[in-house]
């Protein structure tokens, strides 16, 4: 192992924490790496996976992750590559040979790739040695970013008959990290925690209002002019107002969220870098996999989202072990909204009961198009999805596959010369997938019913040719409409499911805002933030204060008073909620009118373009449980 570390990356010993995570993998067990960002975690399966005799497939949950891993890998010359649809149909067919021709190491590819039944399948003909799972703590819904896909990875593993699994992360606790072993059977003595202290960043936290965020900012950026920074805020909006005021000021800044398309982010991030912009006013959709290591400051402008978010946030400073800043301007004006935001994601029982009954219509298979139900039932993608993983970990629901319920193609060399390249039956079973197809002026879709009835052969036998006829540049293939099909156990519907779910949402809400505060009480704890912050992640390796965070060195925040709103009372009912009561009709509920009067997105606003009605995000800076309450008061009132 020494020696591949010598010859392909050029170090000549491991990282704390490494060579035992990589021993496991070597001797053949599965393992766990929850070391801090920034700290050689991606090496713990680039240098096992150089000495596996096959495949080794990481399941990562962002494109940049995967092109800056991809980078450096070739750039070090081991085969690596990924599957992702950004890609054009060549280039992803030239990926498939090379995987199954075996000269690929590495093949990365984002959780929701697996959905793909085309995809699925062509796993199931390759080896695989090592599954590694990056960003784990996804798998559990007690972390700060649970993904109900992640669940259906250890499913996966035992499907493909993957012998190995590598899980990763940089922000777990101990409840966190004891779930994922748990869910891929890691032994406890191969989950390896190095830690998630780091001495060379100096955590400030500074109580102010919003109003005099930038006049407390602009001096402290002037005295780290020049130096590569990141300045992390909320909202869109609030990155490109920040970014402005600072150009304004004299300081150089660019703005960096969703909201710009793909080409601008690749450019801005390039720029940064490679050291052309310094400083980077972002949301968080702006960091992960970025491996710049002379990051000297991050600037929390707006709270993080959770402790996680932060550790990770402020873990993209100082990787180069030289000191850097990270500094957080801490008030409670933001608190609702981020409350808010959770309130948001929670069904209503009746949601619960619509998707209840539709089950319950369903004749032993239950066929699902996410969006489609997401909008019905008015829940939300995310919640929706977990509300699905609920119902399978109740015995209710059990996936039997995903499929794709349209496949094009059009043809790229004559039809005769396709078909010149086969004989026998295999020449009458490609002839028979073409003249059964659905045929336009270019494009062809697949009829798998009319397939079936001119010559007998299962979904999977025809999707597995044209797969091929893909890889193999003779046609161009495309997929749409995907379908996640569940066998239903309707006996499993018991009497009070309905109030089980409702009552596992609820908790997960209440979860979710407990956390919310705990972030508040963190910022402004009085105790030394890295003794905290260590505790919070189990780290075992500090025992006493750091001595260089702004509490221990006699500074702890101050938060300035809270805003006062004025009461809900002086808010005219009637008139507000006027137009969107007529908007809504049969659908409208207290819960509903909150969202809207919170300015929060739900499946049934985005149909009913509900954004230009009078009212909409008016009381935003409310929280959402006093607006519910003003609304239910006003509703008996006029009841």
């Amino acid at each position: 192992m020494l020696q591949l570390l010598q010859q392909y990356f050029g170090f000549s010993t491991f990282r704390a924490g490494q060579e035992k995570v990589i021993q496991a993998l070597v001797n053949g067990q599965s393992a766990a790496a929850i070391f801090p960002t920034g700290s050689g975690k991606s090496l713990c399966y680039q240098l096992p996976a150089l000495h596996l005799p096959h495949l080794t497939l990481v399941v990562s949950p962002l494109l940049a992750l995967i092109q800056d891993q991809l980078e450096f890998l070739q750039s070090k010359g081991i085969s690596a590559s990924s599957i992702h649809s950004m890609q054009t149909p060549a280039e992803s067919a030239g990926v498939y040979k090379a995987v199954a021709d075996g000269q690929i190491k590495i093949l990365f590819i984002s959780v929701e790739r697996l959905n793909s039944e085309r995809f699925r399948m062509f796993l199931k003909q390759v080896p695989i040695s090592l599954l590694v799972v990056d960003e784990a703590h996804c798998i559990s819904e007690w972390g700060h970013n649970f993904r109900p896909d992640y669940l259906k990875l250890a499913q996966y593993r035992r499907e493909f008959q993957i012998p190995q699994v590598l899980l990763l992360t940089a922000t777990a606790t101990s409840k966190v990290i004891r779930d994922m072993g748990e869910k891929f059977a890691v032994e406890p003595q191969n989950i390896t925690l190095t830690g998630s202290y780091r001495a060379n960043l100096n955590l400030s936290v500074l109580g102010v209002t919003e109003q005099d965020k930038l006049n407390k900012l602009l001096p402290w950026l002037n005295q780290r002019s020049h130096q590569a920074g990141i300045i992390y805020v909320t909202l869109q909006k609030t990155a490109e107002e920040v970014a402005r005021s600072l150009t304004a000021s004299g300081i150089s800044a660019q703005a960096y969220h969703a909201g710009m398309n793909s080409e601008q982010r690749v450019s801005i991030q390039q720029r940064f870098m490679s050291g052309q912009l310094p400083l980077i006013v972002a949301t968080i959709a702006f960091g992960m996999g970025i491996d710049k290591s002379d990051i000297r400051f991050v600037v929390h402008y707006d709270m993080p989202k959770s402790i996680e978010n932060y550790a990770q946030e402020i873990g993209r400073a100082g990787r180069d072990g030289q000191a850097s800043d990270c500094l957080l301007l801490a008030n409670k004006s933001n608190l609702n909204i981020l409350e808010n935001f959770v309130y948001a994601d929670t069904p209503e029982p009746s949601a619960v009961d619509f998707i209840l009954n539709e089950i319950l219509k369903t004749q032993g298979q239950w066929e699902v198009l996410m969006n489609s139900l997401s909008s019905q039932s008015n829940i939300r993608l995310l919640a929706l999805k977990t509300l699905l993983v609920y119902l399978e970990l109740e015995g209710v629901l059990q996936p039997a596959y995903s499929y794709y319920a349209e496949y094009k193609y059009k043809l790229l060399v004559p039809e005769n010369e396709l078909l010149g390249r086969f004989r026998d039956e295999r020449y009458n079973f490609v002839q028979a997938i073409l003249s059964s197809s659905d045929k336009a002026r270019t494009w062809a879709t697949l009829n798998f019913e009319k397939m079936q009835s001119v010559y007998s052969s299962d979904r999977s036998r025809v999707i597995t040719a044209v797969d091929y006829l893909d890889q193999q540049g003779l046609i161009e293939l495309q997929t749409k409409q995907m379908t996640n099909v569940y066998k239903v156990f309707k006996e499993q519907i018991s009497p009070d499911l309905r109030d089980r779910l409702v009552k596992r949402f609820v908790d997960k809400e209440d979860s979710e805002i407990k956390r919310i505060h705990f972030l508040l009480d963190f910022f402004a704890s009085k105790s030394c933030l890295n003794l905290l912050l260590a505790n919070y992640f189990s780290d075992q390796n500090l025992h006493q204060d750091c001595g260089h965070c702004s509490v221990c060195a006699g500074s702890p925040a101050v938060m300035p008073a809270a805003e006062v709103l004025q009461p809900l009372n002086n808010y005219d009912f009637a008139e507000l909620s006027g137009d969107i009561s007529k908007k809504l009709g049969a659908h409208n509920t207290s819960v509903l009118l909150a969202r809207f009067f919170c300015g929060l997105t739900t499946p049934i606003f985005t149909r009913l373009k509900v954004r230009s009605v009078k009212g909409f995000a008016v009381l935003e800076r409310y929280r959402f449980s006093q607006v519910k309450s003003w609304i239910e008061g006003n509703s008996e009132k006029k009841g």
